[in-house]
């Protein structure tokens, strides 16, 4: 699994370059912001939304920011496996016991990055929306923003569930990942209305999987016009 974290095996790579530069583009739209939070969603599974997301943060921690990847993906997410620590303690158990007093510390794993944290997912719970839309997870980002310059949310896709567009209250920027040739026009519409029509600050799509024949990147990056 570490062998997706391109930017750290493959640093001088083309597509590590490609994510620096999404890096670059989205770090300027958050200019306004003190305390960064951005979400990462998809239309649907399997368009690479853990692989942008991790990557992203990676970087981000390369340019010096302490940086905290949340994996709110709380069916599926698998952040513990792509950096290899432990998911006994993740955001589902942290939620359901959170209070003021809480040691956030015990639930954040260390990776081998002194500027990056990982909070993976936790146990499945029978509920994810439910915690997610509390207000012990908002308190949770709040706590965190003293601590981290960035918090990067993996987010589960938007089709089908209200997961992402209830992360999108917490988050100043929200990027959407899609995949060549995969991501249908229709669906990518349908998830982009589905986060405006909630008031999501849509940082721009991600398409990733783009052919080097086709264009000299195999990520692009289109950011919304002002």
């Amino acid at each position: 699994m570490k062998n997706e974290l391109i930017v750290k095996t493959k640093p001088k790579s083309v597509i590590s370059e490609d994510i620096r530069t999404i890096r670059t583009n989205l770090d300027f739209s958050l200019s306004e912001f003190d305390k960064k939070v951005v979400m990462v969603t998809s239309s649907l599974p399997s368009e690479g939304k853990t692989f942008i997301s991790s990557n992203l943060a990676v970087t981000l921690a390369e340019n010096g920011n302490k940086v905290l990847l949340v994996d709110c993906d709380l069916r599926r997410g698998r952040l513990h496996r792509l950096f290899g620590v432990s998911n006994e303690q993740g955001l589902s158990n942290l939620i359901s016991k959170y209070d003021k007093d809480i040691d956030l510390a015990e639930y954040i794993r260390k990776t081998d990055m002194s500027k990056l944290i990982v909070l993976t997912r936790g146990a499945v719970p029978p509920n994810p929306s439910e915690l997610l839309s509390s207000p012990k997870f908002k308190a949770i980002i709040e706590a965190f923003k003293k601590h981290f310059d960035y918090i990067v949310l993996d987010s589960a896709p938007v089709n089908g569930l209200p997961d992402a567009l209830i992360l999108s209250k917490v988050s100043d920027k929200v990027v959407i990942v899609a995949k060549y040739e995969s991501t249908t026009i229709d669906a990518l519409e349908d998830t982009k209305k589905a986060l405006e029509n909630v008031d999501a600050n849509i940082a721009g799509v991600v398409i990733n999987s783009i052919p080097r024949s086709k264009t000299k990147y195999g990520y692009y990056y289109y950011g919304e016009k002002e």
